[in-house]
């Protein structure tokens, strides 16, 4: 038995085969609803990054250099951004399983988040409020 496809057919079964191999997640900021981005939070479960190599990655050797940002394992949970304001309020969570290890630190980067040179490495002054910006200090006369 033989199946002949025509080629506007083959051409769809093609991009169909191709497209999930080439795709990426281009995850872009939407900078009013991240207003107050203080700190991050990447939620994952163990056994969800043995299958995602790029996103373990990521956590085991990445996360630790960036200031304000933690991993907290979830069991079951698929591997997920979470960006938090000052009060630990959620803005947005962003799924990370589709993403590559290089787009993830680019968008932690792009997010604003500091990357120290080593785990232990001091936060300059300018980046401890990273990545928001410090808090505008009250002026003495706020109440006239």
């Amino acid at each position: 038995m033989s199946i002949l496809l025509s080629p506007p057919s083959l051409l769809l079964l093609l991009a169909a085969l191709v497209a999930p191999a080439t795709s990426t997640t281009n995850y872009r900021p939407d900078w009013n609803r991240l207003r107050g981005l203080a700190r991050g939070r990447v939620e994952t479960c163990g056994g969800q990054l043995n299958r995602l190599k790029e996103v373990k990655a990521f956590v085991t050797e990445d996360i630790q250099l960036y200031h304000n940002l933690v991993m907290k394992h979830l069991p079951g949970a698929d591997p997920e951004l979470v960006l938090l304001s000052r009060n630990y309020q959620e803005l947005e969570r962003i799924p990370l399983s589709q993403m590559t290890r290089d787009e993830i630190n680019a968008l932690v980067q792009e997010l604003g988040f500091y990357r120290k040179s080593a785990p232990e490495a001091q936060v300059p002054p300018e980046y401890l409020w990273a990545p928001a910006k410090p808090p505008e200090e009250a002026s003495e006369h706020d109440d006239l």
